[in-house]
């Protein structure tokens, strides 16, 4: 390009750069999706899906499809929401398969020196793609596949793995995976594997307030007398439900999940600008805190716990990768410098001016991130007699829903796959034997 420009007049090199430099700093991810986004907060479902949909939108297969799949879960639309998230999950199989081949593969897939981190097709960060087998895990359990569920799950975590030895990192994060896991397996009749799950929430301190006293609970009715006493130590003694007793579980996804700002900085030297651009992450408010499972009017309740917190995960992983893009973004601004000084040897102040602009304009930070993701993962788990019971969730300023009166068989296990959005509440009752019907969404 630079051998060109001696040959290139400067009306039309300033035009090129022009049209350039407003391409690349055309409208962000957020106030491309802005109009998506408000259609969620507001709860106006169809809105949110259709824009999100749009890969003109989003200008990424994966963001499209996993927005739209949230959207569609939170409303849940499950079975449109697992083809959504497939879609998704077809752009990034090839880069997930070398992942799980080779951490070094990976880091060289996520090395770039293009002109700037939006030009490259987003395919999620490590940990949105963990996420997206989460949900997809999720879905799989809306339609009683137990065993696809598992098959989620584990690469879920296969994939956190890698993400955490590319990064050598531990991050607290696959409580909800370990813990829908568990969950899984004491549904399937198999308390080994569940317990080897509760332990790995407890060993990354994600969840512990569920997965502690689960432990407890799993070693007296498999009679592991030898870990029972340091357990009860660690997470008191917890009394074991009866045999036939059936189970409500709770999976929530609370809040909205942070969203990126730019943060930048602009030197001015004698050969040109010099410009580095990184994104940071802003955690958004939250009205509701947790949310409360009322049973049978108040005869029984149980409170959420987190198991997972979107967004210290997503600010962990950006700290970790913060200096490759900064390095990244110094290097691309030298090289446009370069470009700058050729321009002023050409052409004067003129050809000075337009190199600092370009330079400006297309050193941008990478804002693209799955914007639709929970703030916190949070479950509980409350234990009753089997028959019929009628419940409620509760969730502060966002209201509440009546789940309406269901018949539970000894020993089922019946789950409520809930989610807030602003004081937006959702939520959606899986098996037992429903006596009345509910929207699931409140009014």
């Amino acid at each position: 390009m630079l051998n060109t420009i001696k040959n290139t007049t400067l009306p039309r090199l300033a035009l090129g750069l022009a049209l350039v430099a407003n391409a690349l700093g055309c409208a962000s991810y957020s106030s491309r999706t802005e109009n998506a986004l408000e259609g969620f907060r507001r709860g106006d479902i169809e809105l949110a899906a259709e824009d999100y949909a749009d890969e003109d939108v989003t200008g990424s297969e994966f963001l499209s499809g996993a927005e739209a799949g949230t959207v569609l879960f939170a409303a849940g639309r499950f079975d449109e929401a697992r083809r959504a998230f497939e879609g998704a999950e077809a752009r990034v199989k090839e880069l997930e398969d070398r992942a799980l081949v080779s951490v070094s593969d990976l880091s060289e897939s996520l090395s770039s020196w293009a002109l700037n981190d939006t030009t490259m097709a987003y395919e999620g960060e490590g940990f949105e793609r963990v996420y997206l087998h989460v949900f997809l895990g999720l879905c799989y359990l809306t339609e009683g596949k137990l065993e696809d569920v598992l098959v989620e799950v584990r690469r879920a975590n296969d994939l956190l793995e890698t993400e955490e030895e590319l990064y050598d990192s531990d991050y607290a994060a696959g409580g909800l995976g370990h813990f829908l896991s568990a969950v899984t397996y004491e549904t399937m009749g198999e308390p080994d594997e569940a317990l080897i799950d509760y332990r790995r929430m407890v060993e990354k301190g994600a969840g512990i307030e569920l997965a502690g006293p689960a432990m407890v609970r799993l070693a007296k009715q498999m009679h592991r007398e030898d870990v029972l006493d340091d357990l009860t130590a660690r997470f008191g003694d917890i009394e074991v439900p009866p045999a036939d007793a059936a189970s409500i579980v709770v999976i929530a996804g609370v809040g909205l999940g942070p969203y990126k700002e730019e943060r930048g900085i602009s030197v001015e030297t004698f050969d040109g600008l010099l410009q580095v651009a990184a994104p940071v992450f802003e955690r958004r408010g939250q009205p509701v805190g947790n949310l409360r499972l009322v049973l049978d009017g108040g005869a029984g309740s149980i409170r959420t716990a987190t198991v997972e917190e979107v967004h210290k995960v997503a600010e962990q992983n950006l700290d970790d990768r913060v200096f490759k893009i900064a390095a990244k973004s110094i290097a691309r601004t030298v090289a446009k410098r370069e470009l700058t000084k050729k321009l002023e040897d050409d052409h004067g102040i003129l050809g000075r001016l337009a190199g600092d602009i370009f330079t400006f304009a297309s050193e941008r930070a990478d804002l693209r991130f799955w914007q639709t993701l929970p703030d916190s993962w949070q479950a509980a788990r409350l234990f009753v007699a089997p028959g019929e019971h009628g419940l409620t969730l509760e969730a502060g300023p966002a209201g509440s829903i009546d789940l309406g009166s269901y018949h539970l068989a000894p020993g089922e296990t019946m789950f409520i796959l809930a989610r807030t959005v602003d004081y937006q509440l959702y939520a959606h009752a899986i098996g037992g034997d429903p006596l009345t019907e509910t929207t699931g969404v409140t009014p």
